[in-house]
């Protein structure tokens, strides 16, 4: 099942199952029969609230491609705050002055009941679905700041969407990114480092995760610069694609 959050030309916002080029509209769990169509929505990112937990240099092609040499014993952790969600075609704003901008396609894993210290068998149960994301980085920044909070963290720096998918195995799916029509990133879910499982397993060692929380489980080989301008499109095997253009941030 593919579960949606949109908003129509009105300003209504909901919830609803995808079922084919219309929308579902579920409240409490149950149809309420609204069923806008896909088009003529806006899809919003796919969760209002919660934790992003990001996971970085998970692929070894990326680790040699920006930091060759660097080993961890554990995953390198940070987090987004739910201010830098975006959804499918909305735009990704670059502040002015902070320098190179880039993108990173990603598999996202949204919970669904609360976890603390599950062990790697049980970690996909606690699951709701997966999803896209784009781990959009201020590179610069995330290099003289020593933490990467403010380099990752700007508003619309975490483009999600455009759907959680339910019924997926995310252990071996392809991840292709697309910059203005022109692969950039092509990877395989198999070639992290560490598996979502034990991803899960970790952050629930010592966080309570929580319905709603966001994972990110790192970027394949093939990150570079984003410009006003352009389009960016991910695309993950059994989801779909989420896609956004890219603009310069005015000032209020």
């Amino acid at each position: 099942m593919r579960i949606c959050r949109f908003s129509t030309r009105d300003g209504v916002t909901g919830f609803g199952r995808v079922d084919g080029d219309h929308i579902l509209e579920l409240m409490d769990g149950h149809e309420t029969g609204f069923t806008p169509a896909l088009a003529e929505v806006q899809l919003l990112p796919p969760v209002s609230r919660g934790r992003v937990f990001g996971i970085g240099r998970n692929y070894s092609e990326h680790i040699r491609e920006l930091n060759p040499g660097w080993s961890q014993e554990a995953p390198l952790v940070f987090m987004k705050p739910d201010t830098a969600l975006c959804g499918h075609g909305q735009p990704i704003l670059i502040p002015a002055g902070i320098g190179r901008v880039d993108y990173e396609g990603e598999l996202a894993a949204v919970v669904g009941q609360p976890m603390r210290r599950v062990s790697v068998d049980e970690a996909l149960d606690g699951l709701l679905g997966y999803t896209v994301a784009n781990d959009v980085s201020a590179r610069e920044l995330q290099r003289s700041d020593g933490q990467w909070t403010r380099a990752k963290g700007y508003d619309t720096f975490c483009p999600l969407g455009p759907w959680i998918e339910t019924e997926l195995d995310p252990a071996d799916l392809g991840i292709r990114a697309w910059l203005n029509d022109r692969l950039v990133q092509e990877g395989r879910t198999s070639q992290m480092m560490r598996s979502l499982p034990e991803l899960i397993s970790f952050l629930s060692s010592f966080c309570l995760l929580l319905p709603g929380d966001v994972i990110l489980t790192g970027t394949p080989a093939g990150v570079g610069p984003l410009a006003p301008g352009d389009r960016i499109r991910v695309e993950v095997e059994g989801i779909g694609s989420l896609e956004n253009p890219v603009e310069n941030e005015h000032a209020d």
